[in-house]
């Protein structure tokens, strides 16, 4: 009963807030603090908080056993500056969870209290010295999204986001390319440990100055077949120091990649296809000291039509292979590490789910979205996992049998998520559900849960914007 009364508190109650939703009409501006406020246009000032409950029954993970259940709050206050081509920016982020049990994972990926996201000073020009090019530079504390966030990616399901400090160039004419360029330094979020982090401990994050990520990505935007295109090459250079409270993986890895795709459009084929290679050295874990040698990849494919029907449906056939470490005692390590990338959208919720990550997978799916109304729209999705390599982890689940003897199916995931507008721009309301038939290696594995019953998810969320 609990569940149930937290579940109708999520989806109904944001209907119960009226000074938001009274007088509103279909395509009218929504309600906003900053006019409510009668600041002037050059100043913009916004508040976004996301409440989503979340249970999980019969757990997959190493170590665990039985039922979890969280509920997650994240609030993000922005507000910005403009003048002349020029913006002087903050965020901050509040992210925190309640009804945890003693055997929730709780890190840094679920709590980040009271932070500083974003302190950015930027500048855009358009059509620069009459070149017909725009340019614009930003630095100081960013979040970042580039090409199809599988690497780079300002998280949004998840309930703390990834920070660097830095610089982000770009160069672009329009409708043709775009160049974008970076340096930075990723911000840790601390503190790090679960028992600090459950006592509601807050402590400034920091970046490790001996740790630092730089990139290129050329866009192109005119391709045959009305596609586009888009190559990048990243590099991770990562180093433990003394005063820094973090253990890492010393990662130093390159990852060049390329990216084709076609945008879904009604009544015709869609699709996208990427690549990338990782070479350079890196640790198995942040706990061992041994630097190997590092040679992963990972590809994507995925094509979809959307039928010129009631509802749009639009049926998606997707493929995706990670590299696994073949042989742990071989001195490489070749499991493809997804950088600072995000995974919702392909592999199904993270938070107190996250059973699948692009690392050591092999899957295929299929998925059907629809839009039944303006406002509303939903999906359907059906995965199968196996491991890349039988010897390596399952990444999501933190489970490994180095013999290779459990087998390598994990199972079949299927997903169900729609998703409601109440007010555009202002409130939504979305739910989710995702259920793990468990698969050989999920049942047998060293460390696996006891229970042999497959694995549920449920979540609720309520979404305001003002």
């Amino acid at each position: 009963m609990k569940k149930i009364n937290i579940f109708l508190w999520i989806i109904f109650g944001g209907l119960l807030i009226s000074p938001f939703s009274r007088g509103y009409a279909e395509g009218s501006r929504p309600w906003r603090l900053r006019d409510a406020l009668g600041l002037p246009d050059w100043i913009t000032f916004s508040v976004n908080h996301r409440t989503r409950y979340e249970t999980l029954n019969n757990t997959f993970r190493a170590h665990t056993s039985g039922d979890d259940q969280i509920l997650a709050f994240r609030t993000l206050v922005l507000g910005e500056i403009r003048f002349r081509g020029f913006r002087l920016g903050g965020e901050l982020e509040d992210s925190r969870i309640a009804l945890d049990s003693p055997g929730t994972p709780v890190n840094t990926t679920l709590v980040n209290q009271v932070e500083l996201l974003q302190a950015y000073l930027a500048w855009e020009g358009r059509d620069v010295f009459g070149s017909g090019l725009d340019l614009g530079v930003k630095g100081g504390r960013l979040t970042m999204d580039f090409g199809s966030r599988r690497l780079i990616a300002r998280n949004r399901f998840r309930n703390t986001l990834n920070g660097f400090d830095g610089i982000d160039f770009n160069l672009s004419r329009a409708g043709e390319w775009q160049w974008r360029s970076f340096f930075v330094f990723p911000v840790t979020r601390l503190p790090g440990d679960a028992e600090a982090l459950r006592r509601g401990q807050t402590q400034f994050d920091e970046e490790n100055g001996a740790t630092f990520f730089i990139g290129t990505f050329l866009g192109l935007d005119r391709l045959p077949l009305d596609s586009r295109g888009e190559l990048y090459a990243y590099y991770l250079h990562e180093e433990d120091t003394h005063h820094h409270p973090i253990a890492t993986k010393n990662r130093k890895l390159w990852t060049p990649g390329v990216r084709w795709y076609r945008k879904p459009d009604t009544g015709r084929f869609d699709f996208e296809f990427e690549a990338a290679l990782q070479t350079g050295s890196s640790r198995a874990s942040k706990t061992s000291t041994d630097s190997l040698d590092h040679f992963a990849y990972f590809g994507h494919a995925a094509v979809g039509y959307t039928f010129d029907l009631p509802w749009r449906p639009r049926f998606l056939v997707q493929y995706d292979y990670a590299s696994g470490d073949e042989d742990p005692n071989d001195g490489d390590h070749d499991r493809f590490d997804t950088l600072f990338g995000a995974r919702r959208f392909e592999f199904g919720p993270t938070s107190i789910w996250g059973a699948f990550a692009r690392g050591n997978l092999n899957s295929p799916g299929f998925r059907v979205q629809v839009k039944p109304a303006p406002t509303v729209d939903g999906f359907f999705a059906y995965r199968a996992f196996w491991l890349a390599e039988k010897r390596d982890a399952w990444t999501g689940a933190g489970l490994r049998d180095a013999s290779g003897g459990s087998g390598g199916f994990l199972g079949h995931q299927i997903e169900i998520r729609t998703r409601w507008h109440v007010i555009p721009a202002l409130m939504t309301l979305e739910a989710g559900w995702a259920h793990l038939f468990k698969g050989k290696f999920a049942r047998n594995a060293p460390d696996a849960p006891n229970q042999r019953g497959d694995s549920n998810y449920f979540y609720s969320q309520t979404i305001i914007t003002f």
